[in-house]
């Protein structure tokens, strides 16, 4: 007689986002809710990793907590083990999975072991650092375009195409995103310079962004490499639509370059405001 096999289970890769529970996507929350088994990256708040149904298997598999001999490849067996044996599994990751998540490395696993699967993206830490100023990334009037890096790739090294990518960076009309900074920013001031980045240009590094331990440091790149005490996980953003960041949401300034305010709007009076009529009908 030969046993039924059981139903392979279902892999979610999902973005947990930057770390405040209240920034999950309502699919993120129903998700980790059900799930039956929940593999979080150490980077994942306590709060979300704590929202796991109590029927869940809740297992860290991240890097940093004490776990430094768990391999890419062993994530990728353990994920694969519980979804044969028909469990659903919902791989937690920090931000968003397809922001230097690894993403496609597992989905190449899951793929090749025939094991079904969806991503579920989140909130990336780059995201919710400009909300948490109070500022847009793009501005039509200078900022068009935005180039993401890696900075843990530039202090190792990177091939000639991330090398390209930094190049591009030299662009007036460029914010930049630059994950993983590392807590010397003179090797990423240094590569900034090389690709033309102006000494005078807007710089903020944001740490634990969304968090109680929420801190930001705004400066120049000419000063960049004077900002010290940065704490992992840390964001830099770097651009003139930094400019307009909201200074009170920013908790302290750092030595080596006052920015410039934007010119002021002109008014704009608005003559018949049809929107006007409402508001005073229900004063």
């Amino acid at each position: 007689m030969t046993l039924a096999q059981p139903q392979l289970g279902r892999v979610y890769l999902v973005g947990a986002g930057p770390g405040d529970p209240e920034l999950l996507t309502v699919k993120a929350s129903r998700l980790l809710r059900t799930a039956d088994c929940v593999l979080h990256d150490d980077l994942v708040s306590a709060e979300i990793v704590g929202l796991a149904g109590p029927q869940a298997i809740v297992v860290n598999v991240g890097k940093r907590c004490g776990r430094k001999g768990i391999t890419q490849v062993e994530i990728n067996r353990v994920m694969i083990l519980f979804a044969k044996a028909g469990v659903s599994v919902l791989r937690l990751k920090s931000g968003d999975p397809l922001i230097f998540g690894r993403l496609n490395e597992e989905v190449d696993a899951l793929a090749a072991a025939g094991v079904p699967y969806e991503v579920v993206p989140g909130i990336t830490a780059g995201f919710a650092a400009a909300a948490a100023l109070g500022v847009s990334l793009t501005d039509r009037r200078t900022s068009s375009r935005i180039l993401i890096l890696s900075g843990h790739r530039a202090a190792a090294g990177e091939d000639s195409q991330q090398a390209d990518a930094w190049l591009e960076a030299g662009r007036a009309d460029t914010t930049l995103m630059i994950y993983m900074p590392g807590r010397d920013l003179a090797t990423v001031r240094e590569k900034l310079l090389g690709a033309g980045v102006s000494l005078a240009t807007p710089c903020v590094v944001i740490s634990s962004v969304s968090t109680a331990a929420q801190h930001a440091t705004r400066t120049t790149l000419a000063g960049l490499a004077r900002v010290a005490g940065i704490e992992a996980p840390a964001i830099l953003l770097v651009g003139r639509s930094l400019e307009r960041a909201n200074r009170s949401l920013v908790d302290r300034i750092s030595v080596g370059g006052a920015w410039s305010d934007p010119a002021g709007e002109a008014a704009v009076e608005f003559l018949g405001d049809p929107f006007q009529n409402q508001i005073d009908r229900r004063a």
